[in-house]
């Protein structure tokens, strides 16, 4: 079974997903082995493993590390191309649709293209839709792309059902690394009400009270980032 295929069948059963999120340039090579671990105790369904700034290129490592003591799937969630590494287990196909820098939209995905048609990696095309947090994150910073604000929540749907219209499979809700505020409960749930796709999100969840407010909100699959390189996070 593939992953997707996975998702669908937890989302169809009700069943919530969550998912640690590793930033290599967060990364010491010398806390790999304690980190995965860590990521071994915990209940987490999938990692995933990105960043929008790479200065450090150790994803082949770390995923190598990782599959040689963890059998919990690898998801890449790339920045750019130079992020792709064959060893994983899928990628998100990431399209800025919250933007407008066509680098993001297609761009980017041009060019990576002629590898990931010839490579053993599930592509999971995902539409990724940054809501701002009350501060500038990375990612806005690199796609030099604005977040849609945090009261336009019916922006946001639009842009989701843009996203599912147009033939993606996933939709990101992103507030980013570090943020201060996660995305809306209200964004989550208007967008949950009306399109049928997996709904991923992530950035600024801090906790498991924030992260069980996010499921019920109607998101299938919660990633957390931040609060478990903190050690802030135990599930």
């Amino acid at each position: 079974m593939t992953l997707y295929k996975y998702i669908l069948q937890q989302k169809k059963k009700h069943k919530k997903l969550w998912s640690i999120l590793l930033d290599p340039d967060k990364i010491n090579l010398e806390e790999i082995p304690e980190m995965i671990k860590k990521i071994q105790k915990t209940s987490a369904d999938f990692i995933l493993v990105g960043g929008s700034f790479l200065s450090q290129n150790i994803i082949p490592l770390l995923i190598r590390q990782i599959k040689e003591k963890c059998q919990k799937p690898i998801v890449l969630f790339p920045g750019g191309i130079n992020q792709i590494c064959q060893e994983a287990d899928a990628l998100l196909f990431l399209s800025l649709i919250s933007g407008r820098n066509p680098e993001f939209l297609i761009g980017k995905h041009v060019e990576s293209a002629p590898f990931l048609f010839n490579s053993k990696l599930e592509i999971i095309p995902t539409g990724y839709i940054l809501i701002e947090n009350g501060q500038m994150t990375a990612v806005e910073y690199v796609s030099q792309t604005k977040p849609i604000p945090r009261t336009k929540s019916d922006l946001a749907l639009a842009t989701a059902m843009a996203g599912q219209l147009l033939g993606l499979k996933m939709i990101y809700l992103e507030a980013g690394s570090g943020a201060k505020k996660p995305v809306p409960l209200k964004t989550i749930k208007n967008i949950a009400d009306k399109i049928s796709l997996p709904i991923i999100v992530g950035g600024g969840i801090k906790n498991k009270k924030q992260l069980k407010k996010a499921w019920d909100a109607g998101a299938d699959l919660v990633v957390i980032g931040s609060a478990f390189e903190k050690d802030d996070f135990n599930l």
